[in-house]
């Protein structure tokens, strides 16, 4: 079988997000995909070395690497759009659905149990505790990337992003989680940084 699995995977990096809004640099769903495995590795990381957690980081990365690998059918559908009302965001998740069999159905088949968890979420009934702990981190480690992108373009002297990074901040206040919390605190600030303020002696 000659799958075109991977091709599919690396064509991420043509589907842009954020296409709603003005942006000073663009962004596409491999670079966020990147962005949201640091991200979740990072929060596993301050959950065990700050707060005495034990998630298992590797799996955080590998649930994230594929947290948006549907969108290679999808788009990336903005957040307003998703969320205009439940019978939106049902018709969406049907597709999301769909999408996923579809890309699941190109993985050959010695492989397809491996990866069916990845690409179509189980119900979380039907996860384990730590499973169901790590997949709320990557959807933090999601959440968290946004407000990072609010943060880069306000930096950059872009208003457009004002009213995101205000809900984005309440969103991830409600999360409750101290992993979060202590990110946003210690390493967030960063973020709106330019060159030369990062190259001072910290």
């Amino acid at each position: 079988m000659n799958s075109p699995f991977f091709a599919y995977m690396y064509r991420l990096k043509y589907i842009e997000r954020w296409s709603l809004m003005r942006n000073t640099t663009k962004e596409n769903v491999a670079e966020h995909t990147f962005h949201v495995a640091l991200l979740a590795h990072m929060l596993c990381e301050i959950g065990n070395n700050v707060f005495a957690a034990s998630y298992n980081a590797d799996r955080a990365v590998t649930i994230a690497l594929f947290h948006d690998a549907t969108e290679v059918f999808t788009g990336d559908i903005p957040t307003p759009v998703k969320h205009h009302n439940p019978k939106m965001l049902s018709s969406f998740r049907e597709i999301e659905a769909m999408a996923a069999e579809r890309l699941l159905g190109m993985v050959p088949r010695p492989l397809q149990a491996a990866y069916s968890p990845l690409l179509i979420k189980p119900e979380d009934e039907k996860l384990s505790a730590d499973e169901q702990k790590l997949y709320a981190l990557v959807k933090a480690a999601d959440l968290l990337d946004a407000y990072l992108k609010c943060l880069s373009e306000l930096s950059a002297g872009n208003r457009e992003f004002l009213v995101a990074k205000g809900q984005t901040e309440l969103a991830l206040e409600r999360l409750g989680m101290p992993e979060v919390q202590w990110f946003l605190l210690h390493l967030a600030p960063s973020l709106g940084k330019t060159l030369d303020e990062l190259s001072e002696p910290f």
